[in-house]
């Protein structure tokens, strides 16, 4: 997938296992494990997530990690799944707090929708939790609909869809 620059974002694919990703994965669930418990995670607690939620499979052929870059650093990421097409399944959907509200957010789901339907996706699928309000409102404003469950998730309370083109 080629870059996309965008009022001054570049989204680009990028190693999950790569010193990039990894950093931005440890941002990410360090704000969703400090959420859902409303207090700060612990590098311990953070280490066990990390340990419990591999992202290995968001590596072709079986998914995609993605990077957005704002003002020349990695600001924000995504990952899709790929593996039940045609469905795609959307995770990972985050900003840093020093570029948010500009625009990233829409820049990363336009880029991860634009790969998975390079990948044969028709449909974008993605979960995610009661308390990630500002997650939920970017996907309605993108066009994802709440529909029923489709997964077990413990986590996920709040399942949507988009079709593609």
């Amino acid at each position: 997938m080629g870059d996309i620059l965008t009022l001054g974002w570049t989204v680009r694919a990028e190693p999950v296992d790569g010193p990039v990703a990894s950093a931005l994965l440890r941002d990410y669930y360090t704000e969703i494990v400090s959420r859902y418990h409303r207090r700060p995670a612990d590098d311990t607690e953070i280490d066990q997530v990390l340990a419990d939620e591999p992202s290995d499979d968001l590596t072709p052929p079986t998914g995609l990690f993605l990077v957005g870059w704002y003002a020349g650093g990695p600001a924000g990421c995504v990952g899709v799944r790929l593996g039940a097409l045609p469905y795609a399944e959307v995770t990972r959907v985050f900003v840093r707090p020093g570029a948010r509200r500009r625009g990233g957010g829409a820049r990363l789901l336009a880029a991860v929708e634009e790969a998975a339907a390079a990948h044969g996706a028709t449909t974008m699928r993605l979960d995610t939790r009661h308390d990630l309000v500002e997650a939920r409102a970017l996907y309605a404003r993108h066009g994802y609909r709440e529909v029923p469950a489709y997964s077990t998730d413990p986590y996920a309370d709040h399942w949507f869809e988009k079709r593609l083109g």
